[in-house]
């Protein structure tokens, strides 16, 4: 499956800048698009997630903070804020709420397109996968393995340590078959004394709360006498 491509979103007011900071991202690759307004950013935020958020912190409609703290509440899109509020206490707020970077104006297209590149390498060992459905459109999961977190459209799923090793191996092997033998040696910890029946357990837990948080998905298949496969989406990295 081909790579997406990288989209900004550019939620600023300040017209020059705006288009500045637009033609820099373009000239690095990125697809962007600009805002100028905070309600109707969340609006957009909202029926179609970018890659990266530009953001600025005094806005019309509604401001950055109460924008980044409205767009955390559905996804972990990366954030950077920028203004012109310098005070540190703006700063420890920016990234409390939620930012993944803060800089502050003046500053350089350059140094922010250095910035972003920082933070789209650090995301991009994220494992993303997505199939179409004609109700929903994209289905999206995404795995962050250094956080031990698993994305089911934007939203992280709230698993223990074994649902996510379970759920990872399946993500990074759809269309295989695996005995319950196999999943077990694939998510055991150290001194950990289960039973591959323990398996059956874990992908029962993996269902309900993936069902809960999207209804559509049944991506886990019982495969009789042989074991599990996952297929409900195609892989790719990113």
């Amino acid at each position: 499956m081909p790579a997406q491509p990288t989209s900004l979103l550019i939620v600023e007011d300040e017209p020059d800048l705006a288009s500045l900071i637009a033609d820099y991202a373009l000239a690095s690759g990125y697809q962007t698009e600009i805002i100028g307004n905070g309600q109707q950013a969340l609006a957009h935020i909202q029926k179609k997630v970018p890659t990266l958020i530009v953001l600025d912190l005094m806005l019309p409609g509604i401001d950055g903070i109460q924008l980044c703290r409205a767009v955390r509440e559905f996804s972990q899109v990366p954030i950077i804020m920028v203004t012109a509020k310098v005070e540190e206490i703006d700063r420890l707020l920016g990234l409390e709420i939620g930012a993944d970077d803060y800089l502050c104006k003046p500053f350089s297209p350059r140094e922010l397109m250095a910035r972003i590149k920082v933070i789209l390498r650090r995301t991009s060992s994220m494992l993303t996968s997505a199939t179409k459905d004609a109700s929903s459109g994209a289905v999206t999961v995404q795995v962050d393995t250094s956080a031990f977190k698993i994305f089911l459209n934007q939203v992280p799923l709230d698993l223990t340590r074994s649902e996510f090793g379970l759920l990872r191996h399946f993500i990074e092997h759809p269309g295989l078959v695996f005995s319950r033998a196999q999943l077990l040696d694939a998510i055991i910890q150290d001194n950990l004394d289960v039973t591959d029946r323990a398996i059956d357990s874990h992908i029962k837990n993996l269902r309900k709360k993936m069902h809960a948080q999207c209804p559509e998905c049944h991506p886990i298949h019982a495969i009789y006498g042989l074991g599990y496969r996952f297929d409900g989406f195609e892989t790719s990295l990113q």
